[in-house]
């Protein structure tokens, strides 16, 4: 029978050492509400995306990491305050339940700003059917003529409404320039 070392309790009191667990046992998440556990209308998505490749060894498998705004004007400034700085969304989407800005942080991850677009949780759900399913990506909008129609007076709800636009999907994304970048889609230079 092996003989197991265990260090003596007493070098807890000498120079303390930080010790990392050995791995992520597991995480538990208790609802009666898989998908949505709160006043948030879903928390976890769950896509088929067509034709999707492994991720690119070195890259993290996190999709994107989504901010709430409470209103298209608050969204909209802030949209404003990062274009300030130099920073450009990367898409501008309206899903129908959420109106989104979704930016590249500098070490790649995505992030999204959103607004809900429905006044309830059940108004979202009720969204999500066969028409939302016939393109869950949504239409793209440009930020800088939402905040020119605000100005104008449109309502923020008529803009929060998604049209029906043109139904695309990845495919139809990188034939019109566009690339991948972690699921959401950007305009691709050709100097690049």
């Amino acid at each position: 029978m092996a003989t197991t070392t265990i260090p003596s309790l007493s070098a807890l009191d000498e120079k303390p050492q930080a010790i990392a667990p050995a791995s992520l046992a597991h995480v538990v998440l208790q609802t009666n509400h898989f998908l949505t556990y709160d006043i948030e209308h879903h928390c976890i998505a769950i896509t088929a995306v067509p034709n999707i490749q492994p991720r690119v060894p070195g890259t993290s498998g996190l999709q994107h990491i989504a901010f709430t705004f409470s209103t298209l004007p608050d969204l909209l400034t802030a949209y404003l305050q990062r274009k300030k700085h130099g920073m450009e969304p990367v898409w501008c989407v309206n899903h129908g339940p959420t109106t989104s800005i979704y930016y590249k942080d500098p070490d790649g991850n995505m992030l999204q700003t959103q607004i809900d677009n429905f006044d309830t949780t059940e108004e979202a759900t009720d969204f999500m059917s066969e028409r939302f399913r016939g393109n869950s990506l949504g239409v793209e909008f440009e930020p800088d003529e939402h905040i020119e129609k605000l100005k104008g007076g449109v309502e923020e709800r008529e803009l929060k409404r998604r049209s029906e636009g043109v139904k695309r999907g990845l495919a139809d994304m990188k034939s019109l320039g566009r690339v991948d970048v972690g699921g959401c889609m950007r305009a691709v230079d050709s100097r690049e």
